[in-house]
């Protein structure tokens, strides 16, 4: 539905409120000649903004957060445009760049400062989606009246911290399609079935060293989603909260920062899965040049694995390759 895109800048709040650009009526109770009901035109989403209208078949969605992105492939719904991977890149992200090149989504502006709205009004959009995990999530909630005013917005809510939450949230209440939902879960269950049956487990409990490239050591506490995901396939998650509930969690709550006297008292675990920070800079052989990290027990007996930056804040593109990387190191 394009009728957005005909309002007059300054006129796109009263736009919204009523509900569109050339009617308020959203199709609810609405017959044609012959008497049969006449499918909505819009759909209402409950978001934490309040209750939001929004097409019913958008055709040119603009998604601010490329981690929130892939589910709308996954789901055969082409985007309009996305951000790049982070503010630095100008692709985006491998597991879903194709589909995208296909459909020739837009790169949308994106910077450490926020979005480049004008750019973004021009691209015309008749749907926005933002929020999810991570920095452009809390950009998007602060820009959030602005991008108001350019279209219909949902904020995906950070409190969702698993993929499975985001893909239903997606597919459900904002796409309306929830069976294609159902359908990727199934094969996500499958593939992780298949996946723990296959694979010879190393020690357990198991923690997650996540670096930046000046070795600040992070974490990611057992409840997030990959660590909840590693342990459908028996990966046990050492309980690093529930042994250190001191520690606080940063931003949405799936990751956190020690101090490297912390290092050593942390990763106690016999297996520890290292990963960068939106991008692979440091691995395992670079660790264990450096002697606090070649202390810990998982390197002295060879039981640190790489994982590709990706695995934090996976969406079910990156997930579904995770279990491939998974049978891959110990299949």
């Amino acid at each position: 539905m394009r009728l957005l895109l005909r309002c007059a800048p300054t006129a796109i709040i009263a736009a919204l409120v009523l509900g569109g650009c050339s009617s308020g009526d959203d199709g609810d109770g609405a017959v044609s000649d012959d008497g049969a009901p006449v499918a909505s035109s819009t759909r209402v989403v409950d978001t934490e903004h309040g209750e939001v209208n929004i097409p019913a078949a958008p055709e040119r969605i603009v998604v601010l957060n490329s981690a929130l992105a892939g589910y709308f492939y996954a789901l055969d719904v082409p985007l309009h445009g996305t951000i790049p991977i982070n503010t630095e890149a100008d692709e985006f992200p491998e597991l879903w760049a194709e589909q995208a090149a296909a459909a020739g989504t837009l790169m949308v502006p994106w910077s450490n400062d926020g979005f480049d709205l004008e750019a973004l009004l021009a691209e015309g959009p008749d749907l926005i989606v933002g929020g999810g995990q991570g920095f452009p999530g809390s950009q998007a909630a602060d820009a959030y009246d602005q991008l108001s005013e350019i279209a219909p917005t949902v904020l995906v809510s950070s409190t969702l911290t698993t993929w499975q939450e985001e893909l239903d949230y997606i597919a459900d209440e904002i796409l309306g399609v929830p069976e294609r939902a159902g359908e990727l879960l199934a094969t996500y269950e499958n593939r992780v079935a298949e996946v723990r049956d296959t694979i010879e487990l190393p020690p357990t409990p198991v923690s997650y060293l996540m670096t930046l490239p000046d070795l600040r050591p992070w974490s990611i506490p057992e409840t997030a989603s990959l660590p909840v995901t590693l342990e459908a396939v028996g990966l046990e998650p050492y309980p690093i909260i529930e042994e250190n509930p001191d520690f606080e969690l940063y931003g949405s709550g799936d990751s956190f920062e020690l101090s490297t006297e912390q290092v050593g008292q942390v990763f106690v675990t016999p297996t520890v899965f290292v990963l960068g920070f939106q991008s692979d800079v440091i691995g395992v052989d670079e660790l264990a040049e450096n002697r606090v990290y070649a202390s810990l027990p998982s390197f002295e007996s060879g039981h640190a694995y790489h994982l590709p930056f990706w695995a934090h804040r996976a969406d079910y593109y990156a997930t579904m390759a995770l279990l491939d990387h998974i049978e891959g190191l110990f299949g």
